[in-house]
């Protein structure tokens, strides 16, 4: 290993879990379950392999709290019931064994949802739906429909389904849920000005804005205790709006994170298309170091880093304390073993992983890692 790659496999304990290295696997949609959602040893295979592969941490991709409004693709994994549960048990166990800790990412899809067998229409803060045509590697075709507006049963209720979905993930022995507030999901429409145009204390200024993901994390951690990881995933991109910027810049940055911040917490997730750049325009902060600076918490940074130089930039720099690895993982399912024995990386090749859809395949599985 190249001494300079150092920092990038030292351990750090958070909320008395020890990260064995700084390398995190991404939240990633891989639409591999059952149609019932229940996972199975597809994913068990898969998820596996990054904890051989060398990853300190892996992070799940997001799955579904109830059986309602929440499930955003066909064949989601759910934790949304004791059955679902029950079936990432063994999944948990495995790749904490072979070394990795497992943190399970709660999604709920509002209007940005593509696929929901439980129910008719969507949901979201706003009757807006999103922009842009549904993906079609996650199955969708065509336009999104306006969905209805969330009333405040609605708000409530979905704020439960974060709760109690943490409470399964513990009881199914996961490290810690990592909450998605980030690409345009439920969270992150009531974030957004143009998705939330109400006028109750959930719409208004970026603060009030921010309240609903205030109110999931208090549930969330009322539910699961002190004793467990609770963090949150942040972006201004969406899957269906990938440009989009906060309208206030830094200064919303300032709000969102130092609020943030000043939550239970245990760190907060950024993604951004590439870590390193400013976040804000030209001359600004990257979205990782504006949220390491105003939120005084662990900050996971994610966008470009596969490159072990740029990674170790944003450690050295305070700018982040973890580094996740999106689809560098998907091609290189063992990248922090191949980095330490300074071998090169495979670039990602999106047509034979994500297409015509993005669900697991074998030649991922049966591809040989270093172990």
């Amino acid at each position: 290993m190249k001494e300079q790659h150092q920092p990038l496999f030292e351990s750090k304990t958070i909320n008395d879990r020890t990260f064995a290295n700084r390398y995190v696997v991404a939240p990633m949609t891989r639409v591999s379950a059952e149609n019932n959602g229940m996972p199975n040893d597809t994913m068990k295979k898969y998820y596996e392999r990054y904890a051989k592969g060398g990853f300190g941490t892996v992070i799940t991709e997001g799955v579904y709290p109830d059986e309602r409004f929440s499930q955003g693709y066909p064949n989601q994994p759910g934790l949304a019931n004791e059955a679902q549960r029950d079936a990432w048990k063994p999944i948990v166990k495995s790749v904490q064994e072979h070394g990795a800790l497992f943190i399970a990412q709660i999604m709920h899809a509002g209007a940005q949802s593509q696929e929901n067998p439980y129910a008719e229409h969507n949901i979201g803060p706003s009757q807006v739906a999103p922009k842009n045509d549904k993906l079609s590697f996650y199955g969708g075709e065509g336009p999104f429909p306006e969905p209805k507006r969330m009333s405040h049963d609605d708000i409530q209720t979905a704020v439960e389904s974060f709760g109690r979905s943490a409470e399964l993930a513990k009881e199914a022995g996961f490290d810690g849920v990592e909450i998605h507030g980030a690409n345009g999901y439920l969270i992150d429409q009531f974030l957004t000005d143009y998705f939330n145009r109400r006028e109750d204390e959930f719409g208004g200024d970026t603060k009030n804005r921010l309240r609903f993901a205030l109110e999931v994390i208090k549930e969330v951690r009322k539910k699961v205790g002190k004793d467990f990881i609770v963090g949150i995933r942040i972006s201004q991109g969406k899957a269906s709006d990938a440009d989009h910027r906060w309208a206030l810049g830094e200064s919303d940055a300032d709000t969102i994170f130092s609020t943030l911040g000043s939550e239970s917490l245990d760190y907060i997730h950024v993604t951004d298309d590439d870590a390193e750049k400013p976040g804000f325009g030209q001359g600004s902060m990257s979205m990782a170091e504006a949220a390491k600076k105003h939120s005084n918490i662990p900050v996971i940074a994610n966008g470009k880093l596969a490159d072990p130089e740029k990674a170790v930039y944003m450690l050295n720099n305070g700018h982040a304390d973890f580094v996740s690895l999106g689809t560098s993982a998907l091609q290189n399912p063992d990248a922090p073993k191949r980095i330490k024995q300074e071998k090169a990386l495979e670039e990602f090749d999106f047509g034979s992983i994500m297409l015509p859809q993005a669900h697991i395949k074998d030649h991922e599985l049966n591809k040989h890692i270093i172990v």
